[in-house]
């Protein structure tokens, strides 16, 4: 489609601020789109910082549907994805439509495991499989099967099978159990359900619209499997772009659970001769002791038992996966789906098993031990550069976005980390267009630096003690941001022990219903991890306390991060402040920007942390974060909570 010649980008941005709520014209908007234009037009890329309030949606929408082509924008997160498909888009398009050669079409394009799998549903109408009793309380079991009835009722009503469209939602632990990831899928032309799927549906919509809005996991599946996941597109806009490497990262990890791997022999048995099951179960049995008796933690060699049982246990998935592919088509239709997930399954040990046992340098292995005691085997790569810098820039137009893309005030660190500094690497451009925000006017930064130093994970009863107090003088309002889902709960506890106030925590349903509740319910609390970080927009007196509990650096026995810093340190260079500081530094700027959303938003950043004010490297981290007024005067916010609650009460 040839691009509209009608209107300029900034004449079209200056019809979009007039239409969509919020999107008051702002210098660094339009120079965001001017820049993203010429990127467009000379094909360099763009890097661009933009503060919280620039508007940074309408700064990269105009200029690409001006172009007239077509159009992918990866979000970090679904709330971020469900705020551009329900208010930003519809409203965008309706607005520039009749100054545009045509109105442009958009769906989103989620992965497999947002929609709900019609085979697993059939499935689980013709058996009990979907629990397991013997490990669930009857209580929970009947809470579970109720929610489980109204999925199945849904699932015949609903025309997308999207889970954010399920309302009143579902916990995760249910929704995990009615769908499936794309490495469990055995695809549409094999599954009985493939003319019905869900998933399938989403796929097809969005190769036939101009827009595709989309997140950073799929972005991360579709580099990593050769760009074969999203439809051909021109111009690739990565929002909250500091995020996705993170995702690269967890796309490409694999793990190796001793409870999944004896369900999945217990499964495939009956389709196996008795000396291949008794190969399996052997190498089974041989990895499980293996993985019991290596230490936690990361595993820079393999243990010998351990790297002899992976190979044990590789081979005899490679053996059995011949055996059940042949076999796969075999059967009823049901019956066909499930030897297919099967099959997949079998052939994805082997290769991770594989993968685990060569222990390559590029490649980081370690064992997880949970709250339970439970032992899973992982490995993720070193690095992810060299996958970005291949797959991310080619045959499209790339612009990344944040309010956080530069450090010292300058782009070289994250263009490393997009692999723009390999050799070959594609020309790129930097910009940084400011807020349009009065930081030192509009909010508070406060460090509780009179806690002590936190020695544990969870939420220590004195700043328990702290958060409630702040609370309560806000009267709500609060956004908390815990380092753990641990923290989270502990706090929801205290608010709904001690107050009368609504608490909303991340796992109790969808994120996007949460939100919207956080948004519409006065004086509510919503509490949750990381995806409530970033992408979260909550505007006016519903949010005037954002409380993060402890600085958000990487666990130090976290091992991707450890294996990080050693190389830097072996590298010459020194590993916590080229790894650990910048972490924590994107993080905190991110999760502070949750306050002031627009130019008359009024509030509180308090910071559990006493380290921020203490510790050598507080100065840099506060220098990170928007300009807010300064202080460790625990009464003086207070006070300043109690005057904002008066006046949001007031309606002022």
């Amino acid at each position: 489609m040839p691009a509209p010649k009608k209107h300029s980008v900034a004449e079209l941005l200056e019809l979009a601020v007039k239409a969509v709520p919020g999107g008051l014209h702002r210098p660094g908007q339009l120079q965001m789109a001017e820049a993203m234009s010429e990127a467009i037009s000379s094909g360099t890329h763009l890097l661009v910082q933009a503060g919280t309030g620039t508007g940074k949606s309408l700064g990269y929408l105009v200029p690409a549907l001006h172009s007239g082509k077509r159009i992918v924008v990866a979000t970090a997160t679904l709330a971020l994805q469900a705020q551009l498909i329900e208010h930003d888009l519809p409203r965008l398009l309706s607005a520039l439509a009749p100054h545009l050669r045509h109105k442009p079409s958009f769906a989103v394009l989620k992965g497999r495991g947002n929609y709900a799998c019609l085979a697993k549903l059939e499935g689980s109408a013709e058996s009990d499989s979907l629990f397991d009793s013997g490990q669930q309380w009857l209580g929970e079991l009947s809470r579970l099967e109720q929610q489980l009835g109204r999925i199945r009722e849904w699932s015949q009503q609903t025309p997308t099978g999207d889970r954010t469209d399920l309302d009143p939602g579902v916990e995760d632990a249910m929704w995990r159990r009615v769908s499936v990831t794309a490495r469990e899928c055995v695809g549409a032309q094999r599954c009985a359900f493939g003319d019905e799927c869900f998933a399938e549906r989403a796929k097809a919509q969005a190769r036939q619209v101009d827009v595709i809005v989309t997140n950073h996991a799929l972005l991360a599946l579709d580099m990593l499997h050769d760009r074969s996941v999203l439809p051909p597109h021109d111009i690739l806009i990565v929002d909250e772009a500091h995020e996705l490497p993170g995702h690269v990262t967890n796309v490409a990890r694999a793990e190796l659970r001793p409870d999944a791997l004896r369900q999945l022999v217990r499964r495939v048995s009956s389709r196996l001769s008795a000396d291949a099951v008794d190969k399996l179960e052997e190498a089974e049995n041989a990895a499980d002791g293996a993985l019991a008796s290596a230490p936690s933690g990361r595993l820079i060699q393999l243990p010998q038992q351990l790297s002899a049982a992976l190979t044990m246990l590789a081979g005899a998935a490679s053996s059995a996966a011949t055996t059940l592919a042949a076999n796969a088509d075999s059967g009823d239709d049901t019956a066909s789906v499930a030897a297919h997930q099967d099959l997949q399954q079998i052939r994805e040990l082997a290769e991770i098993t594989q993968r685990m046992a060569e222990g390559a340098e590029h490649d980081v292995v370690w064992v997880n031990v949970d709250d339970r005691e439970r032992r899973t085997l992982a490995i993720a790569p070193l690095s992810v550069i060299p996958q970005l810098g291949t797959h991310l820039f080619t045959d499209r137009t790339v612009v990344a976005t944040s309010a956080t893309l530069t450090l010292g005030g300058k782009f070289d660190g994250v263009a490393r980390g997009f692999g723009l500094a390999l050799p070959e690497a594609p020309q790129w451009h930097g910009i940084d267009v400011g807020s349009p925000f009065n930081y030192r006017e509009q909010g508070i930064l406060y460090v509780a630096a009179k806690l002590p130093r936190l020695t544990s994970s969870g939420l220590p009863d004195v700043a328990r003690q702290e958060l409630l107090e702040l609370v309560r003088a806000a009267g709500g309002r609060t956004l908390g941001l815990f380092s753990s889902r641990k923290a989270a709960a502990a706090a929801a506890e205290a608010i709904r022990a001690e107050t009368e106030l609504p608490v909303l925590v991340q796992g109790e349903d969808s994120l996007s219903h949460l939100v919207r509740q956080f948004r519409e319910v006065p004086e509510s609390c919503l509490f949750g991890v990381l995806s409530l970080w970033q992408g979260v927009d909550v505007p006016g007196s519903a949010c005037q306390l954002v409380v993060i509990d402890r600085l958000p650096f990487p666990r130090p026995d976290d091992p991707l991060p450890a294996a990080r810093s050693a190389a830097a340190d072996a590298g010459g260079g020194s590993g916590f402040g080229s790894v650990f500081v910048p972490h924590a530094a994107v993080r905190l700027a991110q999760g502070a920007g949750r306050l002031i959303r627009s130019g008359t938003d009024r509030g509180v950043v308090a910071v559990l942390d006493s380290r921020l004010h203490h510790a050598s490297y507080g100065t840099y981290l506060r220098r990170s974060l928007p300009g807010f007024w300064y202080t460790t005067s625990a009464e003086a916010v207070r006070a300043a909570l109690g005057r904002l609650d008066t006046a949001a009460r007031a309606g002022v």
